[in-house]
C-alpha cells in the first residue's frame, strides 16, 4: 500500500471517530455543534471581531451573524460595538458561555489524555509538531 494511501485512510478514520465522539458529546449539551465550535474559538482566543471569528470558523459573516444571535439569546455571548469603528462588532463569552466552554474543553482534555496516555512525552511533542504543520496548510 502506498504510504499516502495508508495516511489518508488513517486520517479519515481518525476524523470519523473524532466527529462521532464530538457529536455525541455535543448532543448532551442541548447546543448545536456550530454553537459549541463558536464557544471553543472564543474560549480559546478571547474576544474578537465578527470578521475574525468567521475566518477562524471558516464560515461567512452572514452565517456567523445567525449563529451569534442564537448564542446571544441563549446568554452565552455578548456583542459590543468597537469604539471608533461603528461597523465592527466584537463578541465575547459571558460567564455562562465561559462555563459551557470550560465543561466542553474539559471533555476534550480527557479525550486527549486518553488517546495519548500510551505514547511518550517525546512522541506527544512530535505529534503536536506534525499536527501544527498540517493545520498551517488549512
Amino acid at each position: 500500500m502506498h504510504p499516502l494511501t495508508e495516511l489518508n485512510n488513517l486520517i479519515t478514520e481518525f476524523y470519523d471517530k473524532m466527529s462521532s465522539w464530538e457529536m455525541s458529546v455535543v448532543k448532551e449539551t442541548g447546543y448545536s455543534l456550530a454553537q459549541i465550535h463558536t464557544l471553543e474559538v472564543l474560549g480559546s482566543h478571547g474576544a474578537m471581531r465578527m470578521k475574525e471569528l468567521a475566518n477562524r470558523l471558516s464560515i461567512t459573516t452572514g452565517t456567523l451573524t445567525v449563529q451569534v444571535e442564537k448564542l446571544v439569546q441563549a446568554g452565552l455571548i455578548e456583542r459590543q460595538s468597537i469604539e471608533g469603528d461603528r461597523r465592527s462588532i466584537q463578541v465575547t463569552l459571558t460567564d455562562e458561555g465561559k462555563a459551557v466552554f470550560q465543561q466542553h474543553n474539559a471533555l476534550h482534555m480527557t479525550l486527549t489524555e486518553e488517546l495519548t496516555r500510551h505514547i511518550s512525552t517525546e512522541q506527544q511533542k512530535h505529534l503536536a509538531q506534525m499536527l501544527t504543520l498540517m493545520n498551517q496548510v488549512f
